[in-house]
């Protein structure tokens, strides 16, 4: 009884996991809440398109990602640079079944967020979202 008493109590906390914040940004309907949704675990269900921002923390094993998801709307966008600050990383999300002119916008933002001086240096992740639609477009074709 001591040996497991001694071994729960005095072992300590666990060590803080790494916590490391990263921007989510994509057009409108892109998916950006839902992936954030599916990696915290949460419902899917009765998601609404993001107005402003919102940040979740996801948590993993070896690390917790701070994002910080940026509404996609048109009016939205010319501030997105305004939440950049800080970010170690980024996620553009992208409806890869949208129609040719929301793939252009896409394909604008993206270039714009690349060339951005505090985001030209971090790492992306490009996703191709929506791939289970009929329309969807391969990652060559995106």
């Amino acid at each position: 009884f001591w040996q497991c008493f001694r071994a729960l109590c005095c072992k300590g906390p666990p060590p803080p996991r790494p916590e490391y914040d990263l921007v989510c940004i994509g057009l409108t309907g892109s998916g950006k809440t839902s992936l954030l949704s599916q990696l915290c675990s949460e419902s899917a269900e009765n998601i609404v398109s993001t107005t402003g921002f919102s940040i979740k923390a996801v948590p993993f094993q070896n690390a917790i990602l701070n994002v910080k998801e940026l509404g996609g709307a048109d009016n939205i966008r010319k501030y997105w640079s305004r939440y950049y600050q800080g970010s170690q990383g980024v996620i553009f999300v992208l409806d890869s079944a949208s129609s040719e002119d929301d793939l252009e916008t896409a394909r604008n933002e993206l270039h714009s967020a690349l060339q951005h001086p505090q985001l030209c240096t971090l790492p992306f992740l490009i996703l191709a979202n929506h791939q289970d639609k009929p329309a969807a477009r391969s990652v060559q074709e995106v």
